[in-house]
C-alpha cells in the first residue's frame, strides 16, 4: 500500500512541475508574440480555419500548454490575451476549448493549425492579396490652387 502511495505522490509532483512549467512558457511566448500579432492582417470575415493560417504556430503552442497548465481556469486569460491581440474569432473558440474539462492534455490548437495548413482547410492567402486593403488614414483634402487678387486688374 505505501508503494502504491509514494508512486502516486511521485506521479502528482511530476505532473504539477509540468504544468507550473508550461504556464511560465506559455506566459513568455505569449508576451514575445502579443507584437508581432497585432501587426497581422487578417481579414475581419475570416473564418477559423484562415484565421489558422495566417498566424504563428508558436501562439498555438503558447494557448495549448496555457490550456495544459491551468485547465479550465485558463479560459479568462485566453479570452483577454486573444481579444487584445485582435482575433475575436479564435478568441470564441480557444475559450470554448478551454472551458471543456479534462481536454488540456490535447494539443487542439495546434492539431487544428497542422490540419489547415496540410488538408488546405480555410481561404488561402492569394484570395485575401488580390482584393485592395481598405485604407484607415483619412483622404487627403483636394489640391486648391490659391486664388489670387489683384487690385490693379481692369476687370474688377
Amino acid at each position: 500500500m505505501d508503494t502504491f502511495i509514494e508512486t502516486f505522490r511521485g506521479l502528482f509532483t511530476v505532473l504539477l512541475i509540468a504544468m507550473a512549467l508550461s504556464v511560465v512558457l506559455a506566459s513568455i511566448g505569449l508576451v514575445a508574440l502579443a507584437r508581432s500579432i497585432r501587426r497581422l492582417r487578417i481579414p475581419p470575415e475570416a473564418d477559423f480555419f484562415t484565421t489558422m493560417r495566417y498566424i504563428p504556430l508558436g501562439l498555438l503552442i503558447a494557448l495549448d500548454l496555457l490550456d495544459f497548465g491551468l485547465d479550465i481556469f485558463s479560459a479568462p486569460i485566453i479570452w483577454i490575451a486573444l481579444d487584445r491581440m485582435g482575433l475575436p474569432n479564435l478568441r470564441n473558440k480557444a475559450t470554448i476549448e478551454a472551458l471543456i474539462p479534462l481536454t488540456n492534455v490535447i494539443p487542439t490548437f495546434t492539431v487544428s493549425w497542422f490540419a489547415a495548413r496540410l488538408l488546405n482547410l480555410g481561404d488561402p492567402y492569394w484570395l485575401y492579396e488580390r482584393e485592395p486593403w481598405p485604407e484607415r488614414q483619412p483622404r487627403p483634402l483636394p489640391h486648391r490652387t490659391p486664388r489670387i487678387i489683384d487690385m490693379d486688374d481692369p476687370r474688377r
